[in-house]
């Protein structure tokens, strides 16, 4: 099958959206499909404001259309809301195509934490958006059934995986401090609800891997804390590895894919009880699920890395991309050739 997916979310951004697309697409290739990713990388973009890491495309509308055509795909899978992800929608839309959409990140909450904007507002949008969708991606139950409750159709259930050969238990030394070592690992942005992980009061020392646009704010406030920057995927497991327990304070994240990561390499999790680690812990004892988070962090201390282990492994990125096939909308034959473009 000849799968177009098209992303607002790619390289050089480092996040859980853009390591999901380009691990299904791996795994795509590996069950015989061929993928085409249609990202900002091909336009001409300007930063977003507030957050210039992420590339905004500026009238994309045509070469959406020819790409499209010259690719002739078999399903069509819009991944992101932003300006492809809407000239794709609107190419999709006038010409009939059926097509495929996810809901990757709680945006709605991400725009409310910093323009204070309503979420019903945030949300009608998104319901216009994904309502001709013939299938809408979500990555937990949790999180399909709060779609549902704002209206939304057609959701279906897409969950994330890890990679068990990459993200593995192992002796590392690569942090420095005292110990015990607490680690969060993700984008430094006040969605992120970092800077209460750096008020808690707890013993040892704390670690920040991420870069993102509060980092300068909390590099000035908490000069006790270590903050390593971003870094790439594949150095991430020794320092997993040689922390001793992960703090996720996001209370908006959808899955947490540095969770499945975190776990895959010994380190038990302490995290709010909320979407996201709700839905990857659960009920199980690889990590410390609090209404406190310092009490979380303090439990997360006596959980075993081969409990933590042990539950990542139940994760499959093979599995996850099934779903994702399962999911896709067939593009009947002739109907991308005879389709019109639009201009916007």
């Amino acid at each position: 099958m000849k799968i177009l997916i098209i992303t607002d979310a790619w390289e050089p951004q480092i996040n859980g959206v853009v390591r999901t697309l380009k691990q299904t697409r791996h795994e795509l290739e590996l069950m015989g499909h061929v993928v085409d990713i249609l990202s900002p990388l091909e336009f001409k973009t300007i930063p977003c404001p507030t957050y210039p890491d992420i590339s905004l495309s500026i009238l994309p509308g045509k070469k959406i259309s020819r790409r499209i055509k010259a690719f002739m795909p078999d399903a069509l899978h819009i991944s992101t809301e932003g300006p492809l992800g809407l000239a794709a929608r609107s190419y999709a839309v006038k010409n009939h195509l059926p097509f495929s959409t996810a809901y990757h990140t709680r945006f709605p909450e991400y725009v409310k934490a910093r323009t204070g904007i309503p979420l019903k507002l945030t949300y009608r949008f998104l319901n216009w958006f994904h309502q001709k969708s013939l299938a809408v991606m979500a990555p937990t139950i949790t999180v399909k059934n709060d779609l549902e409750k704002y209206g939304f159709k057609n959701v279906v259930l897409w969950s994330r995986g890890v990679d068990l050969s990459r993200f593995e238990v192992k002796h590392s030394d690569k942090l420095n401090g005292a110990r015990p070592i607490f680690l969060n690992v993700g984008r430094v942005a006040v969605e992120k609800n970092i800077e209460t992980f750096l008020k808690l009061n707890l013993p040892g020392s704390k670690v920040v891997i991420g870069d993102g646009p509060s980092l300068s704010y909390l590099k000035e406030k908490y000069p006790l804390v270590q903050f390593l920057g971003a870094k790439d995927q594949s150095e991430l497991p020794e320092y997993y590895s040689s922390a001793d327990v992960f703090v996720f304070p996001s209370k908006t994240d959808t899955f947490g894919l540095v969770l499945l990561e975190a776990m895959a390499c010994g380190l038990p999790v302490a995290a709010y009880p909320v979407t996201g680690p709700i839905d990857v812990i659960g009920n199980s004892e690889s990590g410390a699920l609090r209404e406190n988070l310092e009490d979380a962090c303090l439990a997360a201390l006596k959980i075993s890395k081969e409990t933590a282990r042990q539950h990542a492994e139940g994760f499959s990125w093979r599995a996850a991309t099934e779903q994702f096939v399962k999911h896709l909308q067939p593009v009947p034959p002739g109907l991308v050739e005879a389709s019109s473009d639009i201009s916007i």
